[in-house]
């Protein structure tokens, strides 16, 4: 788990003002915290941090030397620049299971040899955070027509105390015949052919 170092963030500060100066405002809030904790971290820590991690990923920080477990729970930017307005960690307790999310990466999608549609993401779950996930990365090398990938068929989740929040039988992707949507339609043609 990454550790990154923050400071505390002055109620009365202005953000617009934080983030003009290179300061990201952020907040720690939830787990066995009484009140959020505002804090504030420079703009190359966010940088770095947001190029290897994302929504759902685990990070230590770091504020004035009491280190906080946290949860990349939400990352807002500006509408308009895409620029980093700010983000919400949420503290995280060993023995409470905790909402998050795993990202889905597929790898090799160039090798698959018809139409591939993912149909999900990310995967919702609840977990301790020794089981946490914050990506599911699935292999398409070698996988044929009419391949299909279930969320309860992810090795990832197998073995782990993990609640999913959504159908173990969802479908994550699937891969289609190029031709089958023409010949469908040359089919109804043919049908509608003979009924005439």
């Amino acid at each position: 788990m990454n550790t990154i170092t923050a400071k505390p963030r002055d109620s009365s500060a202005k953000v617009k003002q934080l983030r003009r100066s290179g300061i990201i405002p952020c907040v720690i809030y939830g787990g066995s915290l009484t009140e959020s904790l505002l804090i504030q971290i420079d703009q190359a820590t966010a940088t770095k941090l947001l190029r290897d991690k994302r929504e759902g990923s685990k990070v230590r920080i770091d504020v004035g030397g009491k280190v906080y477990n946290s949860l990349i729970k939400d990352i807002a930017r500006n509408p308009v620049s895409s620029e980093l307005d700010h983000i919400g960690f949420q503290a995280l307790q060993s023995d409470k299971k905790a909402n998050s999310k795993a990202q889905v990466i597929l790898l090799n999608k160039e090798t698959v040899p018809g139409i591939l549609e993912q149909l999900l993401f990310e995967i919702p779950y609840a977990a301790y955070p020794e089981d946490m996930i914050d990506t599911v990365t699935i292999d398409l090398t070698g996988l044929g027509i009419d391949s299909l990938m279930t969320v309860e068929e992810i090795e990832d989740f197998k073995g782990k105390d993990i609640d999913l929040q959504v159908d173990a039988d969802a479908l994550v992707f699937k891969i289609s015949d190029r031709r089958r949507p023409a010949a469908a339609s040359a089919e109804a043609e043919t049908e509608a052919e003979a009924e005439s």
